[in-house]
């Protein structure tokens, strides 16, 4: 029997913010640098991005996904689900570990100890049937619908830790839409890593996310009740805590320099007013925050310099630290990378690494 260090869901309600790249070279850095840990993705998300940056990258990685989805056991995301939720809750639960693929045996380029639950375009066309199981009328008295679709996921996390042994620490991608299968993802994990760019949409989008995550106060008179915050905290089904917020793609358009600052004015505020009214829905520090700045220094994290190398890299299926500066083809137009940049976006990525 193996232990579960933490686990995480990177998401944000909003798209574009680069959850898939970040899910990729986050969980690859963090195996390189803790190679006694397993490290377990579950990718989420019906286009299965995250899967294919692992499984090589571009062509490649599009081309392994689409074996293991077609295959007669589908190891994949949408075949645990079929297998877990298709029994009905009184069914033995399926093998977690049919489901894992260990990465290095199919990209030599990650590390041993990295391990995926593969995505699955399927996802999206069980969406309804997972909405559905959840909103069944209760029959037998100590199973409640709800949550026992809620929690599939979360089941199966501890099936891979009870099945596999070890030490281990899960990722999950997810799809910015907060559809059913989205649900799963927040309720498998204990804390969010929350994703954002430094414009307007970030922020009006970590208003909504909170809300989705927490419910409104006061709820809505008429939605109020049929809301996932309103189940989740009816059912006392647990929902992640904000960890870490990462800012990304923040020099795109600006200097270097000007990121920090774009990821405060961008979004701290909002965060940092959530923070004061409900300071028990982010993961506690040593010592609290005592001012706007001091928050966004102890809940924040910049990828400066990450764009580029960090995509590249994904599209090539390879960590940053193996990556070489120069000319790269990324879906056949080239892209030149500095080996300083190389180097600035190592050492980004090590930031938010050493924050987990």
């Amino acid at each position: 029997m193996g232990v579960i260090t933490n686990s995480y869901a990177v998401w944000n309600n909003k798209g574009g913010v680069g959850k898939s790249t970040i899910t990729f070279n986050v969980a690859s850095r963090y195996a390189e640098l803790n190679p006694e840990k397993n490290v377990l993705v579950i990718d989420m998300c019906p286009q299965a991005n995250v899967s294919m940056m692992l499984l090589g990258g571009g062509v490649k990685g599009e081309t392994e996904v689409h074996k293991l989805c077609t295959s007669a056991v589908a190891p994949t995301i949408v075949g645990y689900l079929t297998q877990a939720l298709g029994g009905g809750p009184m069914a033995a639960s399926p093998n977690a570990s049919t489901y894992v693929t260990k990465v290095s045996n199919i990209n030599a380029s990650l590390p041993k100890n990295l391990n995926l639950i593969c995505g699955d375009p399927n996802l999206e066309l069980i969406s309804a049937y997972i909405s559905n199981l959840g909103s069944a009328q209760q029959v037998l008295p100590v199973i409640k619908p709800w949550v026992w679709v809620h929690e599939v996921v979360k089941r199966l996390i501890a099936s891979v830790d009870q099945e596999m042994g070890g030490e281990w620490i899960v990722f999950i991608d997810t799809n910015p839409s907060f559809s059913s299968y989205t649900e799963l993802a927040i309720c498998a994990v204990e804390r969010l890593l929350l994703p954002v760019n430094a414009d307007d949409s970030s922020r009006t989008a970590i208003g909504a996310m909170h809300s989705l995550l927490y419910g409104q106060n006061p709820p809505h008179p008429i939605y109020g009740a049929w809301t996932f915050a309103h189940n989740a905290q009816a059912y006392g089904v647990s929902v992640p805590k904000i960890h870490q917020v990462i800012g990304n793609r923040l020099t795109q358009n600006l200097g270097a320099a000007a990121a920090f600052a774009a990821l405060s004015r961008a979004s701290a505020g909002s965060l940092y007013g959530l923070y004061l009214g409900n300071p028990a829905r982010f993961t506690p520090r040593a010592q609290a925050p005592i001012s706007e700045n001091d928050f966004v220094a102890k809940y924040s994290v910049s990828l400066r310099d990450f764009n580029t190398a960090g995509v590249v890299a994904a599209h090539e299926g390879v960590p940053v630290s193996s990556l070489v500066g120069g000319k790269h083809f990324v879906h056949g137009r080239k892209v030149d990378i500095d080996n300083n940049r190389v180097v600035d976006c190592r050492i980004a990525l090590d930031s938010v690494v050493k924050a987990i």
